[in-house]
């Protein structure tokens, strides 16, 4: 079996749902352009994928794959992914203007044609450890008011979920009292998340992260840049609450910050970690460093399925991140969907196991261009 080629469709979403008033801000795309990115073989065996889209850069990466990676993967046999990830990660180190998120996106495609072409679901070719995990909810809005945050809170706890995560990041003074809100909203024992996406300095992350002690919150998600170890270490030695970092570090720098003992949680996904192959890796180093990697959503349906396969095959990350509605589309039968005790299940059918819903696709298809052989 030879990858010939792949064929991209630009799907338009509207993202207006996403945002609390449906009024797109200023700077941000009106139509959500994802790519849905087929990589074929010379056997007739597809692999699916997708790549993130809502800040105005799925057009692009969908140019970037097609003539930039893909001439390395024409003529690869895709059962052998660990091969075909090792040339694509020499590439990566040339890319300078690249992420890792590029090789993770075709990786999940080569894992679902290999799971196909061995007639498996891919957690069985990674080694099943379960079945599935509980979810817990992110917010459906950075903007609520403290009690908009108490309604969605309490509501997601009556609906199965196994926790709540703010994304909040207006400075201590802001942030504080709805951090508290929530957490006499749900009770003292409800797991609840606080992730200010790196918009704190020292200072006010040290604020956040002792008033998160006092509530006791489950994990502080990316309090600074994480870059910023030095400052991350300093942070994690006064605060109690565990600090959870490495989503915008790189592959390689993901791995040596595990020993570096900045943080007591890693994040990472088949996206931003390269890929399944990737993702496996890093939460493997996890498991011998003794740190939990709870796996991010990528908000990007394909790779979050992904997600889902690698969590199931692995003892060291204990939740499912389920985000927006909006971030879930093109699916029949949705496996992200938990079910009324706030559980998800990985596919049981060959390949990441899902099926797509072609009509859906078809009618939300702006472009479709195709590369390679023919």
């Amino acid at each position: 079996m030879k990858i010939t080629g792949l064929t991209t469709r630009l799907l338009e979403i509207d993202p207006t749902p996403r945002y609390q008033d449906r009024k797109i801000p200023a700077g941000r795309p009106k139509v959500w352009r994802f790519p849905l990115i087929t990589l074929q073989t010379d056997e007739g065996v597809e692999g699916h994928t997708m790549a993130y889209a809502p800040h105005g850069d799925g057009v692009a990466i969908a140019e970037i794959l097609a003539h930039v990676y893909l001439p390395e993967m024409v003529g690869e046999d895709p059962r052998n992914s660990e091969a075909l990830w090792q040339k694509l990660y020499r590439k990566q180190r040339h890319l300078y203007n690249q992420t890792d998120t590029m090789l993770g996106a075709l990786d999940v495609a080569v894992w679902d044609i290999r799971g196909k072409a061995f007639g498996q679901p891919i957690v069985n070719l990674l080694g099943r450890f379960r079945d599935g995990l509980p979810c817990y909810a992110s917010a459906r809005s950075e903007t609520y008011t403290a009690e908009e945050f108490q309604q969605e809170a309490r509501q997601m706890k009556a609906a199965g979920f196994h926790g709540y995560k703010l994304q909040v990041r207006d400075g201590p003074q802001a942030d504080i009292p709805r951090l508290r809100a929530v957490r006499e909203a749900v009770g003292p024992d409800f797991p609840l998340m606080q992730d200010p996406n790196a918009m704190y300095d020292y200072d006010e992350a040290l604020r956040v992260g002792r008033a998160l002690d006092e509530l006791n919150y489950l994990w502080f998600e990316e309090p600074m840049r994480d870059q910023r170890l030095l400052l991350l270490r300093r942070l994690q030695q006064n605060v109690r609450t565990p600090l959870l970092v490495g989503e915008t570090l790189r592959f390689s720098e993901q791995h040596l910050a595990l020993h570096d003992g900045a943080f007591s949680l890693v994040r990472g996904d088949t996206m931003y970690t390269a890929g399944i192959t990737g993702l496996r890796k890093l939460m493997a180093a996890a498991e011998v460093a003794g740190i939990k990697c709870e796996i991010h959503t990528a908000c990007t349906p394909l790779i979050d399925v992904a997600n889902l396969h690698v969590a199931c095959a692995a003892a060291n990350t204990r939740y499912i991140e389920n985000h927006h509605p909006i971030f879930r589309f093109g699916l029949k039968n949705d496996p992200l969907e938990p079910d009324a005790k706030g559980y998800v299940t990985v596919p049981g059918a060959p390949g990441l196991g899902v099926q797509l819903d072609w009509d859906w696709i078809e009618n939300h298809t702006a472009k479709v261009s195709s590369a390679g052989q023919r």
